[in-house]
């Protein structure tokens, strides 16, 4: 299923476009990934999502 809606991350509209029509911004898809309790690669994506939890050292 694809979604349809989404949303400018510059002016905080929604809209069915891939481009804002008040800022002329690329829009985002503002629906969270899909949860799986069997995922693989859960730690890629808390990593990519929250890079200050890498401890650096």
């Amino acid at each position: 299923m694809r979604w349809r809606l989404r949303k400018c991350p510059v002016c905080k509209t929604y809209t069915l476009r891939e481009i804002c029509a008040n800022c002329n911004t690329k829009t985002l898809v503002p629906h969270p990934h899909r949860f799986s309790p069997e995922d693989r690669y859960v730690a890629y994506r808390v990593l990519s999502k929250y890079p200050r939890l890498v401890s650096r050292g």
